[in-house]
């Protein structure tokens, strides 16, 4: 079994979940605080970021999309319909277009914000950068939302799949990011009715079933979380 490094409430890292969920292999998890810059980590990553993939042979494979280019390398070939990438190449810019969109430009618009400022600081040391919130770089990233749903909501419109007829990384990447925002409440999903039905779908995976079993200490999920029809 492959061992996953992650925070639970880190999009990039539950990319990497949903994406091996999809391919039905089970990993191994290590919760990881990269703050603590850990010596046992570093040696991994000396970046201290996360998700971090110990491979077979145990070798680091560190970021989210060079974990899916592995992961389609030594799994995805072999799923046919079921790949997470797809064969023509402008199909395959698309969906690497909209997994960079989700966890990159939302990542560093809304997302990262909000788990710090929420999830983190609370519980970081203040030699760490700990403390009490920000609440302009909250209403910041809470006005950002608005932007980001309003454009899944235009993919999931228009289009089966965010990037196409079919599931690929671009849905994983999608949901991985708005997951985080639903579990803190941030997604008012009444406005955006072809992303609330898109995510519904996603939810129902049982590629999806450990990320609604997800829980931080002292930060309870919105009551609607783990609700299938909600």
């Amino acid at each position: 079994m492959l061992t996953l490094f992650h925070h639970p409430l880190f999009a990039s890292c539950r990319f990497v979940r949903l994406a091996f969920g999809e391919y039905g292999e089970e990993l191994a998890l290590i919760e990881e605080k990269p703050w603590l810059r850990r010596k046992e980590f570093l040696s991994l990553n000396p970046a201290a970021s996360l998700p971090v993939l110990l491979a077979e042979g145990d070798q680091p494979i560190v970021g989210a999309t060079v974990i899916s280019e592995y992961i389609d390398e030594t799994r995805g070939v072999l799923m046919r319909e079921r790949r997470l990438f797809v064969e023509d190449p402008l199909a395959r810019a698309e969906i690497r277009r909209l997994v960079d969109w989700y966890l990159v430009k939302t990542e560093s618009d809304v997302v990262r914000h909000l788990v710090r400022e929420r999830v983190l600081k609370p519980v970081m040391g203040s030699e760490f950068g700990g403390g009490s919130p920000d609440s302009a770089a909250i209403r910041a990233a809470r006005a950002n939302v608005r932007q980001h749903m309003k454009y899944t909501n235009w993919l999931a419109g228009t289009r089966n799949w965010l990037a196409g007829t079919r599931l690929t990384y671009a849905d994983l990447a999608a949901a991985a990011s708005l997951s985080v925002l639903d579990y803190l409440g941030e997604v008012s999903w009444s406005d955006y009715p072809a992303a609330r039905d898109w995510y519904a779908r996603m939810k129902s995976r049982p590629s999806f079933r450990p990320l609604l079993a997800d829980r931080v200490r002292g930060l309870t999920p919105v009551s609607h979380y783990a609700d299938l029809d909600f």
